[in-house]
């Protein structure tokens, strides 16, 4: 019997060598498509790397900012303590003279007088306190005087009269307002309430003048 032989039906007008050339073309261009889907998995993992990275650089550059902030913030605090420190100092020099005018004779003068309540905690504290020995005078000192301050000035008369230190006892208790800026309406409501009102003027402090019938308030 002879032997059969296979034959191999090319798409019709094909010849063996177009098919053949056909096939390996296809196989560069799979090679082509590899190669490309490789740089591009590479590309990015590098795009990941350098991501990262400027995340980082970014976590870095944050965490420096925050610390140079919070450095800021403390010195900016500090700072505000001075100039609080200072402002005390001027309106406090020769405080006294300023009611020369009124029978007080404040001649003696204390800075930072905390106040302790029965369990010996302090509860508040006198920024001036004037004295002889029949008056005192409770000076609140502030930058801006504000309505919150004056209220709670009074809350602080209070304590005092109930707490008071030393210098205090069995003396009548007069209170006042000073600061830097004191408005036209801050003024009236201290005056209101009977406290005494002290701006600071360049680097002493004035009395400014109490209005008619002005009558302050004892405690």
């Amino acid at each position: 019997m002879a032997a059969e032989t296979t034959t191999i039906d090319y798409p019709k007008g094909l010849t063996f060598e177009q098919v053949w050339a056909a096939l390996m073309e296809n196989r560069e261009q799979m090679k082509e498509t590899d190669r490309q889907m490789k740089e591009t998995d590479r590309q990015m993992k590098e795009n990941d790397r350098l991501i990262n990275l400027k995340f980082e650089k970014t976590e870095k550059l944050l965490d420096e900012v925050t610390k140079n902030v919070n450095n800021l913030s403390k010195n900016l605090g500090g700072l505000g303590n001075s100039m609080g420190d200072l402002i005390v100092t001027l309106i406090a020099a020769r405080l006294w003279e300023k009611f020369s005018a009124f029978p007080y004779d404040l001649k003696r003068g204390y800075q930072s007088v905390y106040i302790y309540d029965e369990n010996h905690k302090a509860i508040t504290d006198i920024d001036i306190l004037l004295s002889n020995t029949e008056w005192v005078m409770a000076v609140e000192v502030k930058n801006k005087v504000k309505k919150d301050d004056i209220e709670d000035h009074l809350i602080r008369m209070e304590r005092i009269r109930k707490y008071p230190p030393a210098e205090v006892k069995g003396k009548k208790l007069l209170g006042a307002l000073a600061g830097v800026i004191v408005s036209p309406d801050m003024r009236d409501f201290a005056y209101k309430c009977g406290f005494f009102v002290i701006e600071l003027k360049g680097e002493s402090a004035v009395l400014v003048p109490p209005p008619e019938g002005f009558s302050p308030h004892v405690w």
